[in-house]
């Protein structure tokens, strides 16, 4: 397969040099794009379909995590190539596929963008796995506390759970939202049995409600309401299992 990528390497020098070994041993990496500090990579992370980022760690106006952090929740692969053997924890913690040091070794090279293409292989034949959202309804109450009380509602009739700090936004198929002083951790243990997915940090959606989903790191789904949800990358697996 096929891997779009960027350089983002402050140093021509080491940059030309990363291009070359690349294009000589690496004909899998298609490189879309260079760039030389951390603004013009956000700029082009930002415009462009990437698979793959090459990312070197000190930069003029930040460095490599500022970029990241700038980024979020991403749909793209990081291999870090640096001189500094000091981040490679920080790398690890920021879910890095690889950590390449400098000056380059080939072999290590190629093992980086083969395990990659590999990462990459998987998430498509895993997305190719998605089958037609299920429609069978899901049977069930779940009861809202409220001040006097509380309101006792049909799991079947929430779209989705929004997290807003140590309150939760539920909304429903009527375009009403209900706020509850509840976190979105305690309506995923309470949904969950229901047919309820947890596909990123902010967000719990009803599986029975999506009709469609769309391809990417994490990707989205599509509610019946026309919502669009982000899918995190470490939440995909969990809700395509729905739909094999």
């Amino acid at each position: 397969m096929t891997l779009n990528a960027i350089l983002v390497e402050d140093e021509e020098q080491s940059r030309a040099i990363l291009k070359n070994y690349l294009t000589k041993y690496c004909p899998k990496v298609n490189i879309i794009g260079e760039a030389a500090d951390i603004n013009q990579g956000l700029e082009l992370i930002r415009t462009l379909d990437l698979d793959l980022v090459f990312l070197d760690v000190e930069m003029p106006y930040g460095n490599a995590f500022d970029l990241l952090d700038k980024v979020g929740d991403r749909d793209f692969e990081t291999i870090f190539v640096t001189a500094y053997n000091n981040y490679a924890m920080d790398a690890l913690n920021a879910h890095a596929s690889y950590y390449l040091m400098k000056p380059i070794d080939i072999d290590e090279l190629i093992k980086a963008v083969d395990y990659v293409s590999e990462i990459k292989t998987k998430e498509d034949a895993l997305q190719d796995q998605v089958l037609i959202p299920k429609t069978n309804n899901v049977e069930g109450k779940i009861t809202i506390p409220q001040q006097d009380g509380f309101e006792v509602l049909n799991t079947k009739d929430i779209l989705y759970c929004k997290a807003d700090d140590n309150y939760t936004e539920i909304y429903l198929n009527n375009n009403k939202k209900k706020v509850v002083s509840k976190t979105l951790k305690y309506f995923e243990d309470a949904l969950t049995p229901s047919g309820f997915a947890r596909v990123h940090k902010s967000y719990l959606i009803n599986v029975g409600e999506v009709v469609k989903y769309i391809k990417g790191k994490g990707g989205s789904v599509v509610l019946s309401n026309g919502k669009e949800i982000m899918v995190s990358a470490s939440k995909k697996s969990d809700l395509l299992s729905y739909f094999k």
